[in-house]
């Protein structure tokens, strides 16, 4: 089976679009939604992500551009999310379809048990018939703003529900060369997408651009779900890809899917701090696949506590993986460097500074 006819069988379907489409396309919402309806009926579960309240919410408010003060942002995102559901609303009722507003934080998927909640959320929407559509909480969450895109979060958001296939609607043909021409497949990315990614222009009323998408698209196609990416504004765009036709760009997902713990680790949570290992620690963690013990750490960074995600580096600097810390800065580094013959009763049983069931290598 090919790569762009194995996306008919996808099951579990991701699809986000973004704010420039949604603000500038009157009609987007009702192709969506027969979209929508049509994947469905062919027994398919979709969740929407959904830019587009930020702008809806600055022209709603009578301002010429999208401001830059956090506070005028937050009240556009207020203004807007409610206009961006009642299209969304009436698009879909038009299907006999119902829609329901999932507003997320970095905070609510860093959290493990307030990410299992908001999945199980989403999944007794789905059994109930329910479309969702999920958004960031853009009103409250000021880091948000500042530093995310909704192009990562449906990256989160698609181990969060074990998606197959990511979809990312955007105002372009896919990933394109500098003459212009689409890239069709890309199934290395450092090879085959990186070297075509420019960088955003400024302003406008979105937040991604191609690098987002891409980067995006790496950490789905690591969690396991094939993604592409293709404009939004092309008729029937979302049909063509489920029905495997060349349109956009397929990135094609990992042969070893990441678990969906190991994708959290990896991708939702931040680095409180770092360990640096030795070179014999490194090569044991990174060739061997063994846990980080306390012999082979030479140095330690920040002031993280016991859970807290930490960087794990070379003695260069280098960042090989991610992991669970389970200790406190201070205790690891009392401990740091000790064998584990040689460590006290207080901290008899500690060697284990992060378990390889809780590190993720290669893979940020």
């Amino acid at each position: 089976m090919s790569e762009r006819a194995h996306l008919c069988r996808s099951r579990r379907v991701v699809i986000k679009i973004g704010s420039r489409t949604l603000a500038s396309d009157g009609v987007v919402y009702e192709r969506l939604a027969r979209a929508v309806a049509g994947a469905r009926r062919e027994d398919r579960t979709v969740v929407l992500v959904s830019s587009g309240a930020i702008a809806l919410g600055v022209r709603r408010l009578g301002w010429k551009s999208r401001p830059r003060e956090v506070a005028k942002l937050q009240a556009a995102a207020a203004a807007g999310q409610t206009a961006l559901m009642l299209l969304y609303e009436r698009a879909f009722e038009t299907e006999g379809l119902e829609v329901a507003q999932v507003l997320l934080t970095h905070a609510d998927l860093a959290d493990r048990v307030r990410a299992n909640n908001a999945r199980a959320a989403i999944q007794a929407l789905v059994d109930a018939g329910a479309i969702p559509i999920l958004n960031e909480n853009d009103s409250v969450s000021v880091e948000e703003i500042k530093f995310g895109d909704n192009d990562q979060l449906a990256a989160l958001v698609a181990p969060l529900v074990d998606a197959d296939l990511v979809v990312l609607l955007s105002d372009v043909d896919g990933l394109l060369r500098a003459d212009g021409a689409r890239v069709a497949v890309v199934r290395d990315i450092a090879r085959e997408a990186l070297p075509h990614v420019r960088a955003p222009a400024a302003g406008g009323v979105g937040s991604g651009g191609m690098a987002s998408k891409v980067e995006a698209a790496r950490r789905a196609t690591i969690s396991g779900a094939d993604t592409v990416v293709a404009d939004a504004r092309q008729p029937g765009v979302i049909e063509a890809i489920l029905a495997g036709e060349d349109v956009g760009t397929l990135f094609v997902a990992s042969k070893s899917r990441l678990p969906a713990k190991k994708s959290w680790i990896a991708f939702t949570l931040r680095p409180r701090g770092a360990l640096i290992l030795d070179d014999g620690a490194a090569h044991a963690v990174h060739t061997l696949g063994k846990s980080v013990l306390s012999i082979g750490v030479v140095g330690i960074r920040g002031d993280f506590r016991a859970g807290d995600a930490v960087r794990i580096l070379r003695t260069d600097g280098t960042e090989m993986g991610r992991g669970l810390v389970r200790y406190a800065a201070a205790d690891a580094a009392r401990i740091a460097g000790t064998p584990t013959r040689e460590l006290g009763e207080e901290d008899a049983g500690r060697s284990v500074l992060v378990h390889r069931d809780e590190l993720v290598i290669g893979a940020v």
